[in-house]
Formats: C-alpha cells, sequence, structure tokens
C-alpha cells in the first residue's frame, strides 16, 4: 500500500510538472508536430526504412520461443549499445534495457516492446517476402515493434531532438502464454527503475496507430490435474476415473453464462493425460484461461469455475467405486494478469489521441491484454500503441505485415510524437 500511494503521489507531481496550465495534451502534440526537428527525424525515419524491415528480418530470425529469448536479448543489447543508448544492461529476469539521456528535471517515461513470441523451440522462423509483405512467426507480434524503437532511437538522434525527460526504452521478456508478464512484472516491481517510472507505453503489434489500448483485460490460467488409482480398462471396469472428472468439469464450464459487457470469456485450452488406450487414466489434466475486462466479472467465472471442478470431482467420487482410491484436483495457478483501466482522460491517452488525429487518423480505445496491464494495475499511467502498417495472422505460423512505407511510416509518427510528448521535447 505505502508503494502504490508513493507512485500514485509521484504521478500527480509529474503530471503537474510536465503539463502547465497553458498547454494541453492536445496543444503539447501539435507544438511538437510542427516542430522542424519532429519533420527531420520523420524524414530520418522515412528515409531509413530499408533499415527498418532489415531489423524486422534479422530479429524475426533469431528464435525467441517462451522463456527461451537470450539469444534474441543477445541480439537486442548491442543494437541498444550501437543506436547510442545509456545504460544498456540486462537485467536478472532478462529484460534488455538502455537509456536515452534527456536533460534532467523531468519524469522517467519508459517504452518497451516484447521479446519473446507464442512458438515453440524449433519453429521455422525463416522470413519469406513478396512485395511489401513479409511471412514469418513472431514477424508483427513482435518483431517489427522491436524495430521500430530502433528506429526511432536513430531519427531522434538524427534530428538532435533533446527531451527533459530521461525516456528508458526495454526489450523485456515473458509477455506471451505462460510468461504471464513477468518481464514487466519485475521491472515494476523489482527493477532498478521500479519506482522512477511514472508513465508507460507498450508497442505491441503492428497496426495503423489508431488504436490505443487503455484498458487491461485481467485473466487467470490454471492447471489443473485429476488423480485417481486407474487400473485395467477391462479388469479395474467401474473404478473412478479421473476421465469422467475432467469431462465432466470441461462440459460444466462450456454452460457458464458470462456477460457480453464488460467482455469476459473462457477456454479450455489444452487437456493430456492417460497411460494407454486400455487403461484408465491414473492422471488427466487440462489448461483453462479466463479473461474479461472487468476485475469483479473475472472474480465470478474463476469462483464459478473452481467450484465446477471441486463438484466435478465429488459426483465421481459418488458415482462410481472408490475401492482403490479416491478422486483428488491438484489446482494451481499458471497465470495471473491484472485488469484495469487508464481514464481517457488522462493526459496520456489524450496525447496518443491527438497525435493519432494529426496523423490523420481516427483514434479508437479498447481493451487488450498487453504489458500495459501491470503498470494500469499499479495505478501509472498506461497505454498499449501499435507500430505502424498493417498486419494479420498474428500467434499463426503465417503471420505477415506489410510493409509499405507511407502506413509503416504514419504508424510511427503516432508513437514518436506521444513519445516525445511524454518526455517534453524541448
Amino acid at each position: 500500500m505505502m508503494r502504490l500511494r508513493a507512485i500514485a503521489l509521484a504521478s500527480l507531481v509529474a503530471l503537474a510538472t510536465a503539463f502547465a496550465p497553458q498547454e494541453s495534451p492536445a496543444a503539447r502534440i501539435n507544438r511538437i508536430v510542427a516542430d522542424p526537428k519532429f519533420s527531420a527525424a520523420m524524414a530520418a525515419i522515412t528515409r531509413d526504412h530499408d533499415q527498418l524491415i532489415a531489423d524486422i528480418i534479422a530479429l524475426t530470425e533469431i528464435p525467441a520461443p517462451p522463456f527461451k529469448e537470450t539469444a534474441r536479448g543477445d541480439a537486442y543489447l548491442r543494437l541498444f549499445t550501437a543506436a547510442g543508448l545509456s545504460d544498456v544492461e540486462r537485467d536478472p529476469e532478462g529484460n534488455v534495457m538502455g537509456v536515452r539521456r534527456g536533460t534532467g528535471g523531468g519524469p522517467l517515461v519508459a517504452i518497451a516492446a516484447h521479446l519473446d513470441t507464442v512458438f515453440p523451440e524449433g519453429t521455422d522462423v525463416r522470413v519469406t517476402r513478396q512485395g511489401t509483405r513479409l511471412s514469418a512467426p513472431g514477424i508483427g507480434d513482435n518483431s517489427r515493434s522491436l524495430a521500430v524503437l530502433l528506429a526511432m532511437i536513430r531519427a531522434m538522434n538524427s534530428a538532435s531532438i533533446q527531451t527533459t525527460a530521461d525516456i528508458l526504452f526495454v526489450g523485456d521478456v515473458g509477455e506471451e502464454g505462460n510468461g504471464d508478464l513477468r518481464g514487466v512484472k519485475y521491472l515494476f516491481t523489482k527493477g532498478r527503475y521500479k519506482d522512477r517510472i511514472t508513465q508507460f507505453i507498450a508497442l505491441d503489434g503492428s497496426g495503423t496507430g489508431a488504436d490505443i489500448v487503455t484498458g487491461a483485460v485481467g485473466s487467470r490460467r490454471y492447471l489443473v490435474t485429476f488423480n485417481g488409482p486407474g487400473g485395467h480398462s477391462f479388469g479395474a471396469f467401474g473404478l473412478v476415473s479421473p476421465a469422467f472428472a475432467l469431462a465432466t468439469a470441461m462440459q460444466r464450464l462450456s454452460t457458464v453464462a458470462v456477460p457480453q459487457s464488460p467482455r469476459t470469456t473462457f477456454n479450455v485450452g489444452r487437456v493430456g493425460g492417460g497411460t494407454s488406450v486400455n487403461s484408465i487414466p491414473k492422471d488427466m489434466w487440462m489448461e483453462v484461461d479466463m479473461r474479461s475486462e472487468s476485475p469483479l466479472e473475472l472474480e465470478k467465472v474463476e469462483a464459478a469455475f473452481l467450484a465446477i471442478v471441486k463438484s466435478s470431482v465429488a459426483d465421481e467420487n459418488r458415482a462410481r467405486s472408490t475401492a482403490e482410491g479416491v478422486i483428488a484436483a491438484d489446482v494451481k495457478v499458471i497465470g495471473a494478469r491484472p485488469s484495469g483501466q487508464t481514464s481517457k482522460d488522462a493526459p496520456i491517452v489524450r496525447m496518443a489521441a491527438q497525435a493519432a488525429t494529426a496523423a490523420g487518423l481516427q483514434p479508437t480505445f479498447t481493451f487488450s491484454s498487453t504489458d500495459a496491464n501491470l503498470p494500469i494495475s499499479l495505478g501509472i499511467p498506461a497505454i498499449r500503441l501499435n507500430s505502424g502498417g498493417t498486419g494479420d495472422r498474428a500467434h499463426a505460423p503465417d503471420e505477415w505485415i506489410d510493409v509499405e512505407r507511407n502506413a509503416s511510416v504514419r504508424g510511427i509518427r503516432v508513437v514518436l510524437a506521444t513519445l516525445l510528448a511524454l518526455a517534453g521535447m524541448r
């Protein structure tokens, strides 16, 4: 509680300092995009767009499966150093970080793109190209964002842009799947910058730049293992079975009513166990994912799920013989992402919206599950922006992005303008 109060106080002080009464967030963005140095930075990004594409391809082709992001992190560490950042390092969790120094006096602003992908070891990550279309697993989620961070650093250096605040650039680990946001959790609760970051942008996925994620979709993930005595399918027929207990739990979960708004979902993603086709299983397991835009609705569906597991075990123990032992369930949490929302009236949101408008886009405000979940839950102003361009098929082997220059650069313009407004471009 003391830490949350300290963060909230620091954020209020930082925002009060950053935004003088005479300059609204919209006015700040308009001033920045009209500045010749901003134009010079965007010209550098346009001129060096081929380097951005080369970085996207190079990073994509370095495998970064869940919990094994080291090789890509090594490369990113070298790229941060080459781009001129100071204090370049890898923290104990595996996050790669570097600082672009400001002139002093402003709050620390952080922008992060995740290093990891959802794809397991051995996945073919070679990039194929047809015109401006690039295809490979993980290329849009999230290699493009990693490359955009580098492009913006180089462009700011090329245009001699100064900011009041230091900017912390991060390539973080563990955003996907069972990584459970471990990178940003470490960054905000244990890392060297944990009490200094007062505003945060998660850069994730391709997109025009119009979509601003202000709401954090919370999630709970469970591994449930049903255990029993097991036995021969014929000789021990009639004994309790973990398979039937699991099947009952799955069927009952499928009937749980959840609201469409706030959007709430559940899913059984993986199932396994057993020894052979002619054996009553000794154990069966399932992995379950539950999500909601609302903390309350997430608690409700989670409570319903846990009650279903308990009742399914009890009913199986009543339905068949327990002469050799009973069914029991081992319930283990394997993921917990917090939820929350950054107010649309917050300066960080208003600046991002104005940056999109200034780029000729109509801003939209959505919910998602991203690295921004963690700071949002701590009361730190945070959003997710996408990195420009277009793309589709995220989390699929045929994932693709289009790097047509105009759409690509326009999306980056939104991110850069927002970042410079937060950091106090001089």
